[in-house]
């Protein structure tokens, strides 16, 4: 029994981490789905939920009213999340420019905001993004191209991370960017993506279900709704957005709890998404999202049962 329960938790480790990526990635290549792209024009509403933004806000609507897109058929809805500084002010100042500002004057979070902008829009698209990142200027004529395919849902655009000034602590962080990204594309060629970029993502308006105003991770949770209505969310790398990658240790960490507490909150919330008669993509959230969650308690078992077989052979000794 306990050498079943070591060699068991190694391999669900090792699938976990080398043999789903290397699998999805053979099934992508395998069996791709097309993608019927096209230039379209459809009408796109941009949603930016902000709080306390001012020193940022000023240049990221001067990037967004920038973009490679027909003016008459894009806007820009900021969202203002109990700001106390000077956000407000500057977003009207934009008011003439095809941007409307959406002021709640106390703390709500970032999905009861974002409920209440959606609600405020009758676009074809919505295009979501965070006040951070600069947005190449053709990225949206880029996510606008795949919705020519009905069977497209949402779209994520690629994060790139600046080098400029990259530390080595920057550098593991783009590392580990990269690794996600190879099986996010992998997955999005196959059938759809598990959770998109939240710094760039598009979705068809008609798509969207309310979500709940505690939803800690939106960029899951809004993409695999669109799973499970029976469309694709797929991955388009020629729509980037740009960002510097975090420089502190503690910052990325508090980040990094933040997705593990809002996965965790995600299959609480929504258990159907368990459900392999209900999601599509069963196999690849259970694969992508819960082994990493329950990873943890495969590397005590296997550091427990290899201590305890290490007399017997050099195999467990290592």
């Amino acid at each position: 029994m306990i050498e079943a329960l070591c060699v068991i938790s190694l391999l669900i480790l090792i699938y976990t981490y080398v043999g789903y990526p290397a699998a999805i990635w053979m099934l992508a290549h395998m069996a791709p789905r097309a993608i019927a792209r096209r230039a379209c024009e459809p009408t796109i509403a941009v949603i930016i939920v902000v709080s306390n933004e001012a020193s940022r806000i000023g240049r990221k609507l001067d990037n967004c009213l920038a973009l490679d897109y027909p003016k008459e058929k894009l806007r820009l809805v900021v969202a203002s999340d109990g700001s106390g500084d000077e956000t407000n002010e500057i977003v009207t100042a934009y008011a003439d420019r095809r941007v409307t500002l959406l002021s709640f004057a106390t703390r709500r979070g970032k999905a009861a905001c974002l409920n209440d902008a959606m609600a405020n829009c009758d676009e074809d698209v919505i295009v979501l993004m965070d006040a951070r990142q600069r947005i190449d200027l053709t990225a949206i004529r880029h996510l606008a191209e795949n919705f020519a395919d009905p069977s497209i849902g949402a779209v994520s655009g690629e994060l790139m991370l600046e080098p400029t000034g990259m530390t080595d602590f920057g550098e593991g962080v783009d590392a580990y960017w990269r690794y996600e990204k190879f099986i996010r594309k992998s997955e999005s060629t196959f059938h759809s993506m598990v959770g998109v970029t939240g710094a760039l993502y598009g979705i068809r308006r008609e798509l969207f279900r309310e979500v709940p105003s505690n939803t800690i991770l939106d960029d899951v949770l809004i993409p695999m709704q669109v799973v499970m209505r029976g469309r694709r969310v797929v991955f388009d790398g020629r729509a980037k957005a740009y960002d510097l990658p975090s420089r502190d240790h503690k910052q990325e960490k508090v980040r990094k709890i933040r997705t593990i507490a809002g996965n965790y909150q995600l299959l609480r919330m929504h258990p159907s998404l368990l459900l392999p008669i209900r999601n599509p993509i069963w196999v690849q959230l259970v694969s992508h999202k819960v082994l990493r969650l329950v990873a943890p308690l495969f590397m005590l078992t296997l550091l427990c049962t290899s201590a305890m077989l290490a007399s017997s052979s050099m195999l467990y000794r290592l």
